[in-house]
């Protein structure tokens, strides 16, 4: 017997999905209670099945929903129907798939594809026959609700299709679907190329076994009249591109003009997918080969795909001027994360700190368009672009940039301005001749009557901030400096965001050159702190920690710490220990602590009473749940982290002065807790707090020394990265402080970091850190390391030939010279690398030289002058002349 349903429940399971769609929360309350008081009957589910595909007499929405609510119940509650159920189920779906209403096909086709990822793929035999079969039938409706239906399980289990689980059904669909590119419904043509399309990236050996008919039946798509057919089938040669390139290679003349045609389609998200096209061509090998012929086509298409559209001024709000008023949408801030402390040493040539690039940096100017558009793809592919072509690219390109830049339109001119941008790093070099007479230019677009125009500008003349640093200060810097202070106080939300980023770039790139200028800067800086609203505050947070980095200690005078401090602090006293908008304040003033030093003194007591106190919180709520997760909820470790960071920037400024404060405190005994954590980045802020601690005030750490080590032991694990190379510095720290007295300890890590030097792909900064501290081991205990000599001092050698001179430096090449003196023998054979280290230094202390210089005349005596000479002969020329001249060798 069939199962039929009972009058009284139909009724009231209609009524519920009536309930269901009023927009009042309370009612909406009492609906998810009752279902769940229904999920308890076993036909509950039959009754959801029977309104979707047979009670034609209720309306469509109706219908629909009942099978969402059953596509829900199945991804909950599967396993527990009883077979009669889902077997109704299957056989229902089967049956009507056909429905006249789109509306129903398409619920039935997400029913369908959401039980075949519950594993029936394998127990539902007939399924994939079934509707292969139904792709045949004379009804458009049956047609189409099959393919629906098949075009998702397509996208949920293309894995599984292609398994030997099944039996390789793809090797009877692929065909099938090919057949279907013909079709005379545009419907149905677009669902059998997005069916094939799932296989694509995949490499699906049924796809690959027919992929000249795919790449035939796609070019005979090319100029279909449907446009989701177009871009179904620029999506397939986009990727097709990735995985196939040799198929396309001969024919990519006629695939590039196609795709210059495509990617000016009428149809927006044509375009869009035509434009990922040049995306990817410029990651392969052959880009430069087969674009260089099209450039000239190519560049105007993508500057134009660059203008925003009418649809985008609109939700951009492109025609309100002054909006500094509004207070934010708060859906509107995105999370930050916090990036943990990593300790890194300088390098030969940097002036600074490299400026890290962003990897979204590209088109910061339209955050609230944050979906994928065709402005952000041009944008992105003219930059990758630029990248591969470099000079080539502007012949092409300077024609259009003067078309766009001095356009009256004002939509057209902010175009030009973002092309400029995308390509500055391309083509910085040959762009360069004519940026004297560019960035002014920009300068003065900073003032222009739109906003979007100025936000943009803000944005593409952060990318020249190093030519603009590189030239004479008066020339470029001061004008657009002057200017950019002005955009930072605009009466526009999103420009005081562009102007504040692009601050924080300028910031970066001149450093020490700002300090003429700090007072006019901090004047602005602190003003907008009472104009911005919630989200722009978080930037200029960022814009000021930026600033204390790169001036240092120059900001250390009482006429800018009372400009700064006040207003940093009132907004600390604000934040209550559970906003998230203290992750930004806290990194700010952990850079503005370590750049004022002693001049930080008088804000430091409350400051530093409060990150010990968010630590304790999270500890203990950490705690809590560990033991109730079911009454307490998971502590948010980022206030921890963060917390623990500022602590370190505290150290690392006061220096000695911290020493009051920890006295004062249980932060030893906390910060121990922290250095056990499960989570890494707990960890390696804590280790970078412990090295800090250690350089300030040791007598307070020294106590924990016993405990502390073997902890640090089990750290020096490099899979995670950034933790073991934190806790590998804070080892030599101690290391230095310790003296003999780090003998016991030796044993505990020298093997890891032995092993860790010797590690093929370890990154710079690990390998840097790593040397180090096994130079001060040795600078301690050298009876301990000298006898591992000869199994790290090449990778030694070559991982410290390119940092500076500096303290750290000092101390690792002091042990290495101690344990050589103990251990000759155990440099000998890699000898050469070690006078390679040596010629590194610009001007080492005198006594350091003096050890050098022993090491060196007495390896020499040792071989005799005829060995030396042969020895030397493999030197390059540069390392000859320095030895030399610096050691007379």
């Amino acid at each position: 017997m069939e199962w039929q349903p009972d009058e009284q429940g139909l009724q009231q399971v209609l009524h519920l999905l009536k309930d269901s769609q009023s927009p009042n929360t309370a009612t909406q309350r009492a609906v998810q209670e009752k279902l769940e008081q229904l999920n308890q009957f076993p036909d509950f589910n039959n009754y959801l099945i029977f309104v979707l595909t047979r009670l034609k007499t209720e309306d469509e929405p109706t219908r629909s929903l009942s099978g969402l609510i059953l596509k829900n119940n199945v991804k909950v509650h599967y396993q527990n129907f009883p077979p009669a159920v889902a077997h109704f189920i299957k056989q229902e779906c089967l049956n009507n798939i056909g429905d006249p209403s789109p509306l129903i096909r398409a619920t039935i086709g997400i029913l369908i594809t959401t039980i075949s990822t519950k594993g029936e793929l394998q127990t539902w035999p007939e399924l994939l026959p079934q509707l292969c079969n139904m792709l045949d039938s004379e009804d458009y409706n049956i047609c189409e609700g099959s393919f629906g239906a098949l075009q998702k399980i397509c996208e949920d289990s293309s894995e599984l299709l292609d398994s030997d689980a099944l039996n390789r059904p793809l090797n009877i669909m692929i065909p099938k679907f090919l057949q279907f590119f013909k079709h005379c419904s545009p419907k149905i043509r677009s669902h059998a190329v997005a069916c094939v399309n799932q296989f694509i990236i995949g490499r699906a050996q049924a796809l690959m076994d027919n992929i000249d008919t795919f790449i035939e039946s796609l070019f005979a798509l090319a100029a279909d009249e449907d446009s989701e057919v177009r871009k179904n089938v620029c999506r397939a040669l986009v990727m097709l591109l990735e995985v196939r390139v040799d198929r396309l290679i001969p024919h990519m003349r006629s695939i590039v003009e196609y795709m210059l045609q495509r990617t000016q389609d009428p149809d927006e998200n044509v375009a869009l997918e035509a434009c990922e096209f040049w995306l990817t061509l410029a990651e392969q090998p052959i880009c430069k080969d087969v674009l260089s012929g099209h450039l000239a086509q190519l560049v105007p298409v993508l500057a134009n795909g660059m203008k925003y559209s009418e649809i985008d001024i609109i939700l951009l709000k492109g025609d309100v001027e002054e909006d500094e008023a509004v207070p934010d949408n708060e859906q509107d801030i995105k999370p930050r994360f916090h990036k943990s402390r990593t300790v890194t040493l300088r390098h030969e040539g940097d002036e600074g700190e490299e400026g890290e690039e962003s990897e979204d940096d590209d088109d910061d100017d339209d955050d609230s368009l944050s979906d994928w558009n065709l402005r952000k793809c041009s944008a992105a592919a003219l930059d990758v672009l630029a990248n591969v072509f470099r000079d080539e690219l502007l012949p092409h390109l300077l024609p259009v940039l003067k078309e766009l830049l001095f356009h009256p339109d004002w939509v057209v001119k902010e175009s030009g301005i973002l092309v400029l941008g995308a390509i500055a790093e391309g083509c910085m070099q040959d762009m360069a001749p004519y940026l004297p007479e560019l960035i002014p230019h920009l300068i003065q677009c900073l003032c222009d009557k739109k906003a979007l125009v100025r936000s943009i500008t803000c944005w593409t003349l952060s990318r020249y901030a190093h030519w603009v640093v590189s030239q004479p200060p008066d020339s470029y810097l001061k004008p657009l400096m002057t200017e950019l202070l002005k955009r930072i106080l605009d009466s526009n939300k999103r420009v005081q965001e562009a102007a504040c980023s692009a601050f924080a770039t300028l910031e970066e790139e001149a450093c020490t050159e700002l300090v003429p200028y700090l007072s006019f800067i901090l004047d602005t800086l602190v003003f907008a702190f009472n104009k911005y609203q919630h989200k722009n505050l978080l930037i200029l947070y960022d814009a000021i920690g930026t600033l204390a980095d790169s001036v240092g200690h120059h900001l250390n005078q009482p006429e800018y710490i009372q400009k700064l401090m006040p207003p940093l602090i009132q907004k600390w006293n604000e934040l209550k220990d559970e906003d998230k908008d203290l992750f930004p304040l806290l990194e700010c003033l952990s850079s503005v602590a370590t750049a004022l030093q002693s001049g930080f003194l008088p804000y430091c007591e409350p400051v530093y009473q409060r990150c010990v106190t968010l630590v304790q919180k999270n500890l203990a709520q950490a705690m809590m749940y560990n033991q109730h997760p079911d009454q307490y909820e998971a502590p948010d470790k980022d206030f921890m982290i963060v917390a623990l960071d500022l602590l370190s920037g505290l150290a690392e400024g006061l220096g000695g002065h911290v020493e009051r404060l920890v006295t004062r405190s249980n932060i030893m005994t906390l910060l121990f807790q922290c250095m056990q954590d499960t989570m890494p980045e707990v960890r390696q802020s804590s280790f970078a707090l412990l090295g800090d601690l250690t350089k300030a005030c040791f007598l307070h750490v020294k106590p924990c020394i016993a405990e502390l080590m073997p902890v640090l032991g089990l750290n020096l694990n490099p899979e995670f990265i950034s933790v073991c190379n934190n806790a590998t510095w804070a080892i030599g720290e101690i290391a230095m402080q310790m003296g003999m007295e780090m003998q016991p300890f030796v044993a505990l890590v020298l093997n890891n970091l032995v092993e860790i030097i010797n590690r093929p792909n370890t990154p710079k900064t690990l390998l840097e850190n790593t040397a180090i501290t096994i130079g001060r081991l040795g600078c301690v205990c050298p009876q301990e390391v000298a006898p591992m000599l000869p199994q790290f001092i090449r990778p030694w050698c070559t991982s410290l030939r390119n940092i500076r001179d500096n303290e750290e430096k000092d101390s690792a090449f002091r042990g290495i010279c101690v344990m050589i003196g103990v251990n000759p023998g155990g440099v000998v054979q890699d000898f050469i690398f070690f006078c390679d280290a040596v010629a590194s230094w610009v001007n080492p202390n005198d006594d350091l030289r003096d050890m050098f210089y022993k090491i060196l005349h007495g390896f020499k005596d040792q071989v005799g002058e005829d060995n030396w000479q042969q020895f030397s002969e493999q030197f390059p020329p540069l390392l000859k002349e320095r030895l030399s001249a610096c050691y007379g060798v």
